[in-house]
């Protein structure tokens, strides 16, 4: 018997699958966020790079989008459900929250309330929708406070929860629901391939930590997102994940309607500008909260080996023409001056792309606020044999040359559990060192920290070189 009106997509799954467990809501979040990392790089590996700006699937998601890459949301149609009161459509013309992008036009972002009744309204879901496969995810939250998460890529399970959710934008915004069954259909609900299958169990597997010890005769869990490293003797770190979940998910919210409203053309410059300032300080944020989430999920792991993201040959350069003028406007921010000295050529670097630009951008964000006004910032960017080192160096500036610079003494820190330190002159909260290193070790990095008497804290980071270029950057050094 269903709750409600119509089944939520829990109930669908629930259906078609011949047992979902009830377990504890932290074990639950833990097998949703692993199950959407692994979407994340499955669809990474399968989107087609030949029309990047073509809208190549659609993701329906609730109550936040949930993926931030360039790639995918450049890609992807995304249209998400929320519940909020704060209803999202009173900022725009009722009748169609935004139309839905044509095949030959980049893909767009819309927001559509669900009835705050709605037993869906209290669920976390994904429902993917591509060439090559189809595929649910469904985070439900039960009245005896448990939670169950489950997944499914059988077609017409997808296509029943597509059936569901149809059928509430049918009632309450009809005319935008022609555009998106039509969307929908587009990706025939046909079996997926098999090796895609089992790209995804590898990519589940690749998100799991190792267990700490060899547990003997003990089966292990016939279901890898279903396992659970998470030591009841780390209350602090499960608080920050969830701590850093509900910040970044209302964060997330509030830059999608911004970002909705910055499409239109009838507003004012003034308002315009005012709404850029929201969507940087949202996505700075949003960053900043991704960052203290992996690093509480590398801290929950037997070792920072096992938790090691998916390393690839990628392009320095990008990156730091990505992040200079991120690391000078917080420089700025703070009355300091950065000067970035880089080498004529950057070689290339095997790393993660993308947590590379955060956790240097987090690095340069704490490394600013433990400074005092009128520093002088130095970036270096030189080869080391076969690395290429990176250091951050602090130096005093002083007016009057006839004297020396007196360096300010060191900011008081105090540590917030096992990951945390709490600045009491600035009132921020930041990554400790030990956590820091092992955020540059996962993405195949290493973290040196050093205290220089004259200068403070000087920064160096090394990055293992493509082995293609080994040769090059030794000629170079």
């Amino acid at each position: 018997m269903y709750e409600w009106i119509l089944p939520s997509l829990s109930e669908v799954l629930a259906e078609s699958q011949s047992s979902v467990v009830e377990c504890s809501p932290a074990k639950a979040e833990r097998q949703w966020r692993v199950s959407l990392a692994a979407t994340e790089h499955l669809l990474l590996n399968t989107l087609a790079t030949v029309s990047p700006d073509a809208t190549q699937g659609l993701v329906l998601t609730a109550p936040a989008p949930l993926f931030s890459q360039p790639k995918l949301t450049q890609s992807l149609q995304t249209v998400t459900f929320t519940a909020k009161p704060f209803n999202p459509l009173a900022l725009m013309p009722f009748q169609m929250p935004v139309a839905i992008a044509t095949v030959d036009e980049a893909p767009q972002e819309s927001v559509l309330a669900l009835l705050p009744a709605d037993p869906l309204a209290s669920e976390q879901f994904c429902l993917v929708f591509t060439e090559k496969f189809r595929l649910v995810l469904v985070l439900a939250e039960h009245k005896n406070g448990k939670k169950t998460f489950s997944f499914s890529f059988e077609p017409e399970v997808v296509q029943q929860a597509w059936r569901s959710l149809g059928a509430r934008v049918m009632l309450t915004n009809p005319e935008f629901f022609v555009d998106l069954d039509g969307l929908v259909q587009k990706y025939s609900p046909v079996a997926p391939d098999y090796r895609t299958v089992i790209q995804f169990s590898q990519l589940l597997l690749q998100q799991l930590p190792e267990p700490e010890a060899d547990t003997g005769n003990v089966p292990p869990s016939p279901l890898p997102p279903l396992s659970s490293s998470v030591s009841s003797s780390r209350p602090d770190v499960e608080l920050l994940q969830a701590f850093a979940h509900e910040v970044r998910t209302p964060l997330t919210t509030i830059r999608t309607m911004t970002r909705l409203l910055l499409k239109r053309r009838d507003l004012p410059a003034n308002v315009l500008s005012r709404l850029e300032i929201i969507d940087h300080e949202c996505t700075e944020q949003i960053d900043r909260m991704e960052l203290l989430f992996k690093a509480a999920e590398l801290e929950t792991s037997a070792s920072t080996k096992s938790s090691r993201t998916q390393l690839t040959p990628m392009s320095l350069d990008q990156v730091l023409q990505q992040s200079i003028p991120r690391w000078q406007q917080a420089a700025h921010r703070r009355n300091l001056t950065l000067d970035v000295v880089l080498p004529q050529q950057l070689p290339t670097v095997v790393s993660n792309p993308t947590m590379l630009d955060q956790v240097l951008t987090g690095l340069m964000e704490n490394f600013t606020r433990s400074l005092p006004s009128g520093s002088h910032i130095q970036v270096q960017v030189i080869p080391a044999g076969d690395q290429l080192k990176l250091q951050l160096s602090p130096q005093l500036q002083c007016k009057d040359t006839s004297k020396a610079a007196i360096p300010a003494p060191p900011p008081i820190r105090k540590a917030l559990g096992q990951l945390l330190m709490f600045q009491p002159e600035t009132g921020t909260i930041s990554l400790n060192i030990a956590a820091t290193k092992h955020l540059f070790q996962a993405i195949g990095g290493k973290l040196i920290v050093r205290q220089r008497p004259h200068y403070g804290e000087v920064l160096t980071i090394f990055l293992p070189l493509e082995v293609s270029n080994q040769h090059k950057s030794g000629v170079m050094s």
